[in-house]
C-alpha cells in the first residue's frame, strides 16, 4: 500500500499543485518516508527539515493523526499505507 503525504496549501507549489503524493516506496520510519518525498519534490526538504536534519520548529508532522513529536520525532515507525500531514504552524492575526 502507497504512503500518502497530505499536502498543505502553503507548501503546494513546491509539490506541483499537487495536495496529496502518493509514495510507492518501503519506509520503515517518518524520515524514510520523507526521503521518498523529497526524492520527487526536493523543494520541500527545506521548508520541512533544518540542513541538519531536524524537523523545523513551524513544522508540525503528523502520522495517522498522531504528531510525530511525541512518538519519536522523524524516527518514529510507520507501517504500510500510512498517511502523513505536513503542517506548517499558523500565527499572527488582529
Amino acid at each position: 500500500m502507497p504512503i500518502i503525504v497530505a499536502i498543505p496549501g502553503a507548501l503546494r507549489e513546491l509539490a506541483g499543485g499537487r495536495s496529496e503524493v502518493r509514495l510507492e516506496g518501503r519506509a520503515g520510519s517518518v524520515k524514510e518516508a520523507l526521503a521518498l518525498l523529497w526524492a520527487e519534490y526536493p523543494a520541500i526538504r527545506d521548508r520541512v527539515v533544518t540542513e541538519r536534519g531536524a524537523l523545523r520548529p513551524h513544522i508540525n508532522v503528523f502520522v495517522d493523526g498522531e504528531n510525530v513529536r511525541y512518538s519519536g520525532g522523524l524516527d518514529a515507525p510507520i507501517g504500510d499505507g500510512v498517511e502523513i500531514l505536513l503542517l506548517p504552524a499558523i500565527s499572527g492575526g488582529a
